[in-house]
């Protein structure tokens, strides 16, 4: 099972992808756990340019999305060989990010076709400005009339696609609850 957490910056995903990772080892599973940049050198790359003034520029935006395709390739035999290991991957961020943050959807989703796509996609929704509390702000993107579009994206594509969309507002412990009420029925588990 591919599991994928989405969201706008400051939302919780990496928060919520450790406390995911532990629950799922204390009851028994082997997971893996990738996120997106990778830390190869193109994701490392990926995270200079985006501290950057010029990240929401178009041309810097097509170089960004090219380079997000080319860092998530390196996760796709990663993906495939826990999956056939019968492993459950948890992800930090898919391509679904890229169609949101980039402003071609047809041209990200041709450049990404060869990405896995989640079995299961949580987009962790929440307030703009709770989001800017919680960002570093060392990334260009991390500002308030950006991100508003970006989670205006989001919504839209978590119904277009079905994702489970859930209330990140509500704290930690509780959003970790609720990540869990959704994912436990997938594993036949009751909590």
């Amino acid at each position: 099972m591919y599991i994928c957490l989405e969201g706008i910056d400051g939302s919780g995903k990496s928060t919520q992808i450790e406390l995911l990772e532990k629950w799922l080892i204390t009851i028994g599973y082997n997971p893996l756990k990738i996120s997106e940049p990778t830390g190869s050198e193109v994701g490392e790359l990926i995270r200079k340019m985006l501290r950057s003034p010029h990240a929401s520029e178009t041309n810097f935006q097509i170089t960004l999305a090219l380079l997000f395709a080319a860092d998530r390739m390196f996760l796709m035999d990663k993906i495939q060989k826990a999956e056939s290991e019968g492993k459950i991957v948890i992800s930090d961020r898919c391509f679904y990010s890229s169609i949101v943050y980039q402003n071609d959807d047809e041209w990200i989703s041709q450049l990404n076709k060869h990405a896995k796509i989640p079995d299961l996609t949580i987009l962790l929704d929440l307030e703009i400005d709770t989001a800017l509390e919680r960002c570093e702000g060392t990334d260009h993107f991390e500002n308030k009339v950006f991100l508003e579009k970006i989670r205006k994206k989001y919504l839209k594509l978590a119904e277009n696609e079905g994702f489970q969309v859930l209330n990140a507002e509500n704290g930690v412990n509780k959003t970790h609850q609720d990540i869990k009420r959704i994912i436990s029925p997938k594993l036949s588990l009751c909590i």
